[in-house]
């Protein structure tokens, strides 16, 4: 590290919305094809990370979420990933709450992500069939989905 300078470290907030069996996610369609995100991004100055989400369910999706507990805290280094080529620079710590979506209908927002096509319920006991990023999560999904403890913080995972 140069002396003045310093890489900012991003925080980021996740919905983990489980419903019947299925997992909600975003659809991005990108340069190689579709694949899968969850719901969620950025937490901005003076934002607390319940605000972010909630903030970003309603861009992404349209809809308000009763956040739950702290399932997961993830942190993306992106010189370690198959990104790193874009992501070099990126240092991202992600906290994935449980949530609950309060409406029935979900459709994008009024701010969806770049790319983003749409949301599916992708069923929870098929998602090692999906192209769901990070996808070192997925396993760790359908353990919570199956009401297995899992480790709190899963570090830097592809």
């Amino acid at each position: 590290m140069k002396w003045g300078f310093r890489m900012r470290i991003r925080n980021s907030a996740k919905a983990v919305v489980v419903k019947e069996g299925n997992l909600l996610a975003l659809k991005i369609q990108g340069n190689s094809g579709a694949f899968y995100v969850l719901p969620g991004g950025g937490q901005e100055h003076g934002e607390t990370l319940h605000e972010a989400l909630q903030r970003e369910c309603m861009e992404e999706l349209g809809v308000t979420v009763e956040i739950g507990d702290l399932l997961f805290v993830r942190e993306y280094i992106g010189r370690n990933h198959e990104f790193s080529a874009f992501h070099s620079d990126v240092h991202q710590t992600e906290f994935l709450f449980s949530c609950t979506v309060m409406e029935n209908e979900i459709t994008n927002g009024s701010n969806p992500d770049k790319g983003q096509i749409g949301a599916e319920w992708i069923p929870v006991h098929q998602l090692m069939d999906y192209n769901l990023f990070p996808q070192a999560l997925r396993a760790h999904l359908i353990l919570y989905s199956n009401d297995e403890k899992e480790l709190t913080y899963v570090g830097d995972i592809n």
